[in-house]
């Protein structure tokens, strides 16, 4: 098992975020070592730049909060931030796509931002990676499991709960369920609710590999704590 600290994507994605906030969102990163910072577009230049020396990844949300948005906007989204110095990228799911069952369109803006994302460098060396939020409240399970299917076959290389915009967050059932689903040939990304310790070593546990969270300070505070 990895450092517990290196599970976290510190996020600080509220529309009313301001430049001081970020700051400190990404200082705090910086302190405890998280795996990534996940902002919107507009800030992901400025972390960049403020986690250039340090080892933390930024990652951008993109068709952010309700995955309706363009291919094609997607894609120049994904440039963009990437182009400003993303190194993840946290794509939304075209959910009305999933409940109408038009899974051609699904895979093939799943595979452009792949594409994009793959061809590009990260600041470590690697690929920059792509992660699919399927939005898993407004799923039933059975479009869950397709939609991780697709997922896999369009060549992301997370699968994640939820934006936390919506009418719920991750939930232990749905992160079980995505893992056996993708198995190890995906990561996953639980989102959406994560506030204190025990719900983080629950979602761990459940077969999560990354936890968005706005209160990963907090719950490394508690998990200092208790060690």
């Amino acid at each position: 098992m990895k450092p517990f600290h290196q599970y976290f994507d510190h996020t600080l994605l509220k529309p009313d975020a301001t430049e001081v906030q970020i700051m400190h969102v990404l200082s705090e990163a910086a302190r405890y070592g998280f795996a990534a910072v996940c902002v919107n577009g507009s800030f992901v230049r400025a972390a960049a730049e403020y986690l250039q020396e340090v080892d933390v990844k930024v990652a951008s949300v993109v068709g952010f909060p309700l995955g309706a948005s363009t291919s094609d906007a997607k894609a120049g989204e994904t440039r963009i931030a990437i182009a400003d110095g993303a190194d993840e990228i946290d794509m939304v799911l075209n959910i009305g796509a999933v409940k109408d069952g038009r899974w051609d369109y699904i895979r093939y803006e799943i595979h452009l931002l792949a594409q994009i994302c793959h061809e590009a460098r990260a600041k470590d060396g690697g690929p920059v990676l792509l992660k699919v939020i399927l939005e898993t409240c407004l799923l039933t399970d059975d479009e869950i499991i397709l939609a991780c299917q697709m997922v896999k076959k369009a060549g992301a290389d997370f699968v994640k709960t939820s934006t936390g915009f919506s009418s719920g967050g991750a939930t232990v059932r749905h992160v079980q369920l995505m893992r056996r689903t993708v198995g190890d040939a995906l990561q996953v990304k639980a989102s959406g609710g994560i506030r204190t310790l025990a719900d983080a070593r629950a979602m761990i546990e459940a077969g999560a590999d990354r936890l968005g969270c706005s209160a990963s300070a907090a719950i490394m505070e508690e998990y200092a704590a208790a060690e």
